[in-house]
C-alpha cells in the first residue's frame, strides 16, 4: 500500500476518533449538565420547602400564641363571678398584650350593634353573646396591628360576663322566692347564722320578727289564693319598705315571714316590729277585684337577752308570735317568761 495512503487512512483515523471523543465529551458534559440542573432544582424545591416549613412554623406558633392568649384570658375572666373582677383581669390581659392608651367597661352610651361607633375620642365596642348586648367596651389609642386580637379578647369577656350573668340570675332564683322576691328560708337560715356568729363574736345584740298573716286562710277562702298572693307580696314589699338595708328579710313559710335585725336590741326591735304592723294595718291592699284590709301579729326576741343559740332564739321568737296570736292578733308581742303580751 502506498505510503501515502496510509498516511491518508492514519490521519481519517484521527480524525474520526476526535469527532467520536468530542461528541463523547459533549455528551457527557450535557448530561453533567443535566445532573447539576436537576441536583439545583433539587435544592431549589429544598430550600422552597424549608421556607415554606419555616412560615407554617411562624403561622402555627402565632396561632398556639393566639389560643394560649385565649386560654390564658378565659382562666382570668372566670376565676371569678364578680364582673368589675372579671373586667379588671381582662384589662389587664390586654395591657400586657397590646399596645392600648385606655379601656372602659361602660353602660350608658349609645349602643352600635353593627360597627364600633367613636365619641370623645373613645371607640365602644358593643359586648353581644347570643343577641343579647351586655354593655360596651370603651377604648382608645389601640394599635392598628392589635384590633383583630383585641376583638377577639371582647369576645372571649363578652361570654364571660354571659356566664357570670346567667350564674347571677341561677343564684338569686335559687335564694329569691318566686312569689314576693324575698329571701328563701334557706337563704335567709344561712345569713340567720352568719349573723348570730357575728354578734357573738362581737358581743353585740340580735333581734329576729316572726311575722304572720292574721286569717290568711279566711283570705283565700272569702277572695279566691290569687287575692292571698297580691296580699303577700303587698305585705312584702311593705315589709322591705321599713326595714333598713342592713336588715335581712324572708319568707319563712307559707304566710309566715322572719326579719332579721343585726345590732338591734329587745326595744329597737319592738319599735320596728310596730312600725312593720301599722303600715300593714292601714294599708288597703288592691287585689285584682277586691280591696283587703290585711293585718299581722309579730313576735320578737334577742341575743343575749331571750337566748344564747340560734335555735333558741328562734323558738322564743315563735313562741312570742304565739302570745300575740293568742292575745287578740295585730299586736306585738316581745318574749318574756311573765309580763304582758306586748312585751314591754
Amino acid at each position: 500500500m502506498p505510503l501515502y495512503l496510509m498516511f491518508m487512512l492514519v490521519i481519517l483515523f484521527v480524525v474520526a476518533v476526535s469527532y467520536f471523543a468530542k461528541a463523547a465529551v459533549l455528551e457527557f458534559e450535557q448530561v453533567a449538565d443535566n445532573d447539576v440542573l436537576r441536583v439545583k432544582s433539587m435544592y431549589l424545591e429544598i430550600i422552597a420547602r424549608k421556607d415554606a416549613l419555616a412560615a407554617e412554623k411562624l403561622r402555627l406558633q402565632d396561632e398556639a400564641d393566639r389560643i394560649f392568649q385565649m386560654y390564658e384570658l378565659t382562666r382570668e375572666v372566670t376565676a371569678t363571678f364578680d364582673e368589675k373582677e372579671a373586667f379588671a383581669a381582662f384589662k389587664a390581659h390586654v395591657d400586657r398584650r397590646l399596645m392600648l392608651e385606655d379601656c372602659r367597661l361602660v353602660d350608658d352610651v349609645p349602643l352600635d350593634v353593627d360597627d364600633p361607633v367613636t365619641f370623645q375620642g373613645y371607640r365602644f365596642f358593643p359586648l353581644r353573646s347570643k343577641q343579647m348586648i351586655l354593655g360596651e367596651v370603651a377604648y382608645k389609642g389601640l394599635a392598628a396591628g392589635d384590633e383583630e386580637a383585641f376583638t377577639v379578647l371582647v369576645h372571649q369577656l363578652a361570654l364571660a360576663l354571659r356566664r357570670i350573668r346567667l350564674y347571677n340570675e341561677v343564684e338569686n332564683l335559687a335564694i329569691t322566692d318566686s312569689l314576693t322576691r324575698m329571701n328563701t328560708r334557706r337563704h335567709l337560715a344561712e345569713r340567720f347564722e352568719e349573723e348570730f356568729n357575728r354578734a357573738q363574736l362581737r358581743h353585740a345584740s340580735l333581734s329576729i320578727l316572726m311575722i304572720d298573716v292574721d286569717h290568711f286562710k279566711r283570705i283565700n277562702d272569702q277572695h279566691g289564693h290569687l287575692a292571698g298572693d297580691a296580699a303577700l307580696r303587698e305585705i312584702a314589699r311593705l315589709i322591705a319598705y321599713h326595714i333598713r338595708e342592713i336588715d335581712i328579710a324572708g319568707r319563712y313559710g307559707g304566710e309566715e315571714f322572719c326579719v332579721i335585725l343585726p345590732d338591734t336590741d329587745k326595744q329597737g326591735a319592738l319599735v320596728v316590729a310596730e312600725r312593720i304592723r301599722m303600715a300593714i294595718a292601714q294599708e288597703k291592699i288592691r287585689a285584682y277585684d277586691t280591696t283587703l284590709q290585711v293585718t299581722v301579729s309579730a313576735g320578737v326576741a334577742t341575743f343575749p337577752d331571750d337566748a344564747f343559740q340560734m335555735d333558741e332564739l328562734l323558738d322564743k321568737s315563735d313562741w312570742a308570735l304565739y302570745r300575740a296570736k293568742k292575745s287578740g292578733r295585730d299586736r306585738v308581742a316581745g318574749f318574756s317568761v311573765y309580763g304582758d303580751p306586748a312585751g314591754a
